[in-house]
């Protein structure tokens, strides 16, 4: 019974796609930690938030650069994630996987259910801080081309 209650948090390791359709079925506002800007419109970081808002999610800008940056795809912008008040479905994750680490505190601070690390971002000592303080992980995965295929 110990080693169970010790392993829990693997739980919170999502890598089944029943996991990852009942996040993105039930996802309704969206932190993008990373976010480009509209000048940026053909970067991933860009465009997988624009996809989001078109379909309906709402979408929290944290960009790392563009310091001159006060609103991204109609949105304002938050500098770190614990800013961006009310709760958080999804954290979208666009940062080299050497650079998630330096995100964990903020991340756990602001307790959103879900932390995306996008496809290509994998850091598994992250995701196991983030799992075992409760929030969900998903690691190297396109919330786009997921959305498309588990959301409808």
């Amino acid at each position: 019974m110990e080693s169970q209650t010790l392993e829990a948090w693997r739980a919170n390791l999502i890598e089944d796609d029943a996991g990852i359709a009942a996040i993105v079925r039930t996802m309704k506002r969206v932190a993008v930690l990373g976010m480009k800007t509209e000048a940026q419109r053909g970067e991933p970081a860009f465009y997988v938030p624009a996809y989001l808002v078109e379909q309906g999610v709402e979408v929290v800008p944290v960009p790392v650069y563009y310091p001159e940056a006060t609103e991204i795809l109609g949105a304002k912008v938050v500098r770190r994630v614990v800013d961006a008040g009310g709760a958080i479905d999804v954290v979208d994750v666009f940062r080299r996987p050497r650079d998630v680490a330096s995100h964990v505190e903020d991340l756990i601070a602001a307790r959103p259910a879900v932390v995306w690390l996008q496809l290509g971002i994998r850091d598994d000592a992250s995701a196991e801080r983030l799992a075992r303080a409760g929030i969900k992980v998903v690691q190297d995965r396109c919330l786009l081309v997921d959305h498309r295929r588990f959301a409808a």
